[in-house]
């Protein structure tokens, strides 16, 4: 499959091309070592597309460009007050906060419930958030006053926490080259997919005579 520059228009349609190249017919070999998604294959760990790579989920020039673990973004205290921000607006739920968190980041900040809930528990344990009655099982919260005078105490740490969250998707929209990945895919897949079909052992040195020559040529301009 060939990609189109618009197809990589946000993080999550560079995370399903991937998933499409690796369902799309790779084959075992594209797991091995030697591989694309091997460990030092282009998508494997320490590839260009791999987990900090340049261009994988979390590098600069990622979908996520987040330069860290998604549910690590934010310290305690930081987090504390985004989750009294958000719960201030209308009561919340877990889910509900996580989705808020990650739509305000434009889905690079997205925090698992193994850190929320442990969160909301010990707002709660100090009395700024209430359980508040659901139609549902799920536990909702409201802020409590001592939870608004707190967030009032705390307004200009809370104001630049809530700053850098907006700002985590800013800055990879900035750092992305829509592009760039598109063809850098193209090229991987079509790599593998001449090199799964065989051929004689000239064939892997004039697929790197290729490259070679294709990096000659991007560090001259």
């Amino acid at each position: 499959m060939t990609y189109r520059c618009d197809d990589f228009s946000d993080g999550r349609a560079f995370k399903r091309a991937a998933m499409a190249a690796m369902m799309g017919g790779w084959g075992r070999r594209g797991a091995g070592p030697g591989g694309p998604f091997g460990e030092h294959g282009p998508f494997g760990r320490h590839g260009p597309f791999g987990e900090h790579g340049p261009f994988g989920p979390r590098g600069p020039g990622g979908p996520g460009g987040r330069g860290g673990r998604r549910g690590r973004q934010f310290a305690r205290d930081e987090l504390r007050l985004l989750l009294l921000q958000l719960i201030a607006q209308q009561p919340r739920h877990g889910y509900d906060l996580i989705k808020a968190l990650e739509e305000l980041s434009s889905g690079h900040y997205s925090p698992s419930p193994g850190v929320i809930y442990p969160a909301l528990s010990l707002l709660a344990d100090e009395g700024l958030i209430a359980e508040q009655a659901s139609e549902d099982q799920r536990r909702k919260f409201a802020i409590t006053e001592a939870g608004t005078r707190a967030l009032e105490t705390a307004a200009g740490d809370a104001e630049a926490a809530m700053t850098r969250l907006k700002e985590l998707g800013e800055r990879a929209e900035r750092h992305r080259s829509p592009p760039v990945e598109r063809a850098a895919f193209n090229l991987f897949a079509a790599i593998s997919g001449r090199m799964n079909q065989g051929g004689d052992d000239e064939l892997p040195h004039q697929i790197a005579e290729i490259l070679d020559e294709a990096v000659r040529k991007i560090e001259r301009l």
